[in-house]
């Protein structure tokens, strides 16, 4: 279940950080209003998961996940191009969550 929270923060938060890429510089209104309501989510969420993971774990997962998301959707959605190293290291953030999630004793499984 924390995951799960967890899950939908970076949801949130990718929601967000889309928004805030969309609002341009918060000079649009549904799209900076989007940008305070997700961020909003997306903390009270994090907050939430918070009571059953360790702020080390869950905050690894929440930001590493949230910059791949974005990084896709960045790709698909702006058309931000990623050259082989951003690549390279956002698959060791990947990897990196997995290490945490299938290894680490200290968060639960």
């Amino acid at each position: 279940m924390p995951y799960l929270i967890l899950f939908f923060a970076v949801v949130a938060e990718t929601i967000g950080t889309t928004a805030l890429q969309a609002s341009q510089q918060f000079t649009r209104l549904w799209p900076s209003v989007v940008v305070v309501v997700a961020y909003g989510i997306s903390f009270a969420l994090l907050g939430w998961a918070l009571k059953f993971l360790p702020v080390g774990i869950a905050y690894a997962i929440w930001s590493g996940l949230g910059i791949v998301l974005i990084a896709i959707i960045g790709l698909a959605v702006f058309g931000q191009k990623l050259d082989l190293p951003a690549v390279v290291g956002m698959g060791m953030i990947l990897g990196g969550i997995l290490v945490i999630h299938l290894f680490s004793t200290t968060a639960p499984h």
